[in-house]
């Protein structure tokens, strides 16, 4: 066995990040249309395992996040997001590994996205600080809500018998993947990851009443989940002779079809209280604001369009919450108690 984990340090350090971008970039030119698919975060490095299985463990604590998105408030049918991650470190024969969860909704429209997903690490210290290479295995699940659709006749733009718009209630699953790597120091982090990488393509079929499915009449609905490659990076660096810190990120993604990215800039103050600015290339300016009490997480951000949006929008809110709670798996600490005459 440790034989076997030595083999696998070294097969990571030399190869899993070529790897990832390689792969993901060879990958890329298989599949028909799809659309990019995963939802998009203003405080992503909140949330840094939705876009990055080898973020799980980057601390010593059990660190559990959830939150929701609302998209373009003012808008009907606009994308609301709501997402839940937990993540942690441990050990196994004198190794470190990570581990996480991670649970996703979104709804746009009449399509609900649904993602549900496992994500294992394994770590190891290299330049002074620790690298973690990790796989994500979950259930990708789409529906589309065709019996609320409607089409009018004796319109422009719509036909009534439009075989193209399923109008019934249509649904599918299929099994997803991700790889990811991460490196963190006690000054800086940086992460390259590819989600949905076997680009899985979901056949959506009718739900029948008895809550099966059946083939929706001759015609076959499809969607597929774009692979998507993402860089993060960020930093913390103290403002010497003060309380306060700047934490710059950076996130990048790309589906190879279209690519964007954000930056953002933030002031923490006295490890407690949060805020700053970012900008989404060719999309939104961000004011984000957030504060850390006793391992208790609670953060909000606003996103106003840059886009000809902003003209029926009244922008984008963000909140996310959480708790980091302490691990020790230390043989001192194995059953120990106190007394209850000194509790």
């Amino acid at each position: 066995m440790q034989r076997l984990l030595q083999q696998i340090h070294t097969r990571l350090r030399t190869t899993w990040l070529p790897a990832i971008a390689m792969l993901c970039a060879v990958m890329s030119g298989i599949g028909d249309a799809s659309a990019q698919t995963d939802a998009q975060f203003s405080q992503y490095y909140e949330v840094p395992t939705y876009y990055n299985p080898a973020a799980a463990g980057r601390t010593d604590f059990l660190r559990i996040r959830g939150g929701a998105r609302m998209q373009w408030v003012g808008i009907d049918n606009a994308p609301m997001t709501f997402a839940a991650t937990a993540d942690m470190p441990f050990k196994f024969i004198n190794k470190r590994f990570a581990a996480g969860v991670l649970m996703s909704q979104e709804s746009i429209g009449l399509y609900k996205t649904l993602m549900l997903d496992g994500q294992i690490g394994y770590k190891f210290k290299k330049f002074g600080g620790e690298f973690t290479a990790a796989l994500q295995i979950g259930m990708y699940d789409q529906s589309w809500k065709g019996s609320e659709v409607f089409l009018p006749d004796n319109d422009d733009y719509h036909q009534g018998t439009d075989d193209g718009i399923p109008t019934t209630d249509i649904h599918g699953t299929a099994l997803d993947l991700g790889l990811g790597l991460w490196y963190e120091h006690k000054r800086f982090w940086a992460g390259l990851s590819c989600s949905h990488l076997t680009s899985p393509t979901i056949g959506l079929n009718a739900e029948s009443a008895s809550g099966g499915s059946e083939t929706a009449g001759e015609r076959r609905y499809e969607f597929q989940a774009r692979r998507t490659l993402y860089f993060m990076a960020g930093g913390n660096i103290p403002v010497k002779n003060t309380l306060f810190e700047i934490l710059p990120s950076l996130m990048v993604k790309s589906d190879f079809l279209f690519t964007t990215g954000e930056i953002t800039a933030r002031a923490r103050y006295n490890k407690f209280l949060s805020f700053g600015v970012g900008y989404r290339w060719n999309d939104a300016v961000i004011a984000t604001v957030a504060a850390e009490i006793k391992n208790f997480y609670i953060g909000y951000s606003y996103d106003y369009a840059t886009s000809a949006i902003n003209r029926a929008s009244m922008g984008s809110h963000e909140v996310f919450a959480g708790y980091s709670l302490k691990l020790d798996f230390s043989e001192k600490n194995k059953n120990r108690h106190k007394s209850i005459r000194i509790m």
